[in-house]
């Protein structure tokens, strides 16, 4: 019989009749890999929600988007990999470094917040350069207007 082939066997209600050890354990294995996958499905869910949470919610200004991104923040930057879902035992769960996704994850929020600064400047930067085109051009037609006038 080919390993990992399933094998139809008549049920067995005498409990001295022998079974293929190998077929129980291949069934185990097999179990065991199902397992192990919905665990790290699972584990790997609650981090790419923590990362869409950090990431969607950067620059939130309601309430609960605050505190959905102060939350993910707080548990990807937590150092203790004691319990099961911390993002230690994740990272590692899954075999990704812990350290090098945290600092990945803490520069891309640095460059957005850099993003955004360098909006701002340049939004103030056009008021100003708007207000002095106004003002120059108001200044003049001031000016103008008594030349013309004879003061």
């Amino acid at each position: 019989m080919a390993r990992g082939a399933i094998q139809e066997k008549p049920l067995v209600t005498d409990k001295s009749a022998p079974s293929d050890p190998v077929d129980c354990e291949d069934i185990e294995r097999l179990f065991k890999k199902t397992r192990r996958e919905r665990e790290e499905a699972l584990m790997l869910a609650v981090l790419a929600d923590a990362i869409e949470c950090f990431q969607k919610y950067v620059f939130a200004e309601h309430e609960r988007g605050k505190r959905s991104f102060q939350e993910a923040e707080d548990w990807i930057l937590e150092k203790n990999n004691d319990w099961l879902f911390s993002f230690c035992s994740i990272c590692e769960a899954l075999e990704l470094d812990p350290d090098y996704l945290r600092q990945g994850l803490l520069r891309w929020k640095e460059a957005k917040l850099e993003g955004v600064r360098n909006q701002y400047v340049d939004r103030q930067k056009l008021a100003v350069k708007r207000c002095r085109t106004t003002s120059g051009s108001v200044k003049s037609h001031w000016i103008r207007q008594r030349s013309l006038s004879g003061m």
